[in-house]
């Protein structure tokens, strides 16, 4: 089996690092930031803190020179699908493509360009340190299932769940991951844009009382979302909060979304807040609280052109 992950950021350099410890997978790395590129082909790729690994995958920048895969693993930002899948799809002609990213819409991205296509979701994070060395902050579960508009086949969906518990990314393969899917959408927009705005960790935000409090509402206003879709999640959000604040899990973690706050970077708060604020207009649920979010951090955006 032959697996390419299409950015090789830190959550996709966990799939990347993961997956190259097994002796029948292959695995490619396609990212566009040189550095990291030039040091995982001179060095190998490191993961630290959670897990110690250090396994050699092949990077490039050049996507011409990627072989036909079995799989492909999109680990983007969501902003970059659409370029990052465009520039790859030659690779999966005849594979099937996963996505792990956050937010809504990047299945049908994809599906523009491949026609077998996974819905995924991850809950391993961390940060590139350096070049080539990631630190893995915080280990989870990871789902797969076939994307009903152009969905893969199931023993291809289990396949690759398979691949990547075996390299110790515990995986499960479903028929429906629509679950799993939003239920990580509500935990990352009731959560990583507080952090974004007020510096604070995840545990640090949920044990400061107005700051909880609003998590909870952003929360309901998510499960209305998913309930007006006929979405049964998998696990109620507000536990999983709780339980990431733990000491022992991701108290100390700076959500993905301060981490591109901090380098000015462009968040993906569309896709996350401005998801669910557009999917609650489509089904005719109000979403006051994510509306409010979303302008907030579009201008926290805006404020660094000024």
């Amino acid at each position: 089996m032959n697996v390419c992950v299409v950015g090789c950021g830190a959550v996709g350099s966990l799939f990347a690092a993961n997956l190259a410890t097994l002796d029948d997978v292959e695995v490619w790395a396609y990212d566009l930031a040189q550095a990291h590129v030039a040091a995982i082909n001179r060095d190998g790729l490191r993961l630290t803190g959670a897990g110690e690994v250090l396994s050699h995958p092949r990077a490039t920048s050049d996507a011409a020179e990627l072989p036909p895969c079995d799989f492909g693993i999109v680990a983007t930002k969501a902003m970059h699908t659409s370029a990052a899948i465009a520039a790859t799809a030659h690779a999966f002609a005849d594979g099937c493509v996963a996505t792990v990213q956050n937010g809504i819409g990047n299945e049908e991205v994809l599906a523009e360009h491949v026609e077998r296509v996974i819905r995924g979701t991850t809950f391993p994070a961390g940060k590139i340190t350096s070049p080539g060395v990631v630190q893995w902050d915080v280990k989870g579960d990871t789902t797969f299932g076939p994307f009903d508009a152009k969905p893969a086949p199931f023993d291809q969906v289990q396949l690759l769940a398979d691949a990547c518990t075996r390299a110790g990314m515990p995986t499960k393969a479903v028929e429906d991951a629509r679950g799993p899917q939003w239920r990580k959408v509500i935990f990352n927009a009731a959560t990583n844009p507080l952090g974004a705005l007020t510096g604070l960790t995840h545990g640090r935000v949920c044990e400061h009382p107005p700051l909880r409090a609003l998590v909870t509402k952003l929360v309901d206003e998510g499960k209305a979302v998913a309930a007006a879709q006929g979405i049964e999640l998998d696990s109620d959000p507000e536990e999983l909060i709780d339980f990431a604040a733990r000491p022992e899990v991701a108290y100390g973690h700076k959500a993905s979304m301060l981490q591109d706050v901090e380098a000015r970077r462009q968040t993906e708060v569309d896709y996350l807040n401005g998801g669910i604020v557009e999917f609650g207009k489509r089904f005719g649920v109000e979403t006051p609280e994510h509306a409010a979010i979303w302008a907030l951090i579009k201008g926290m955006e805006a404020s660094w052109t000024q």
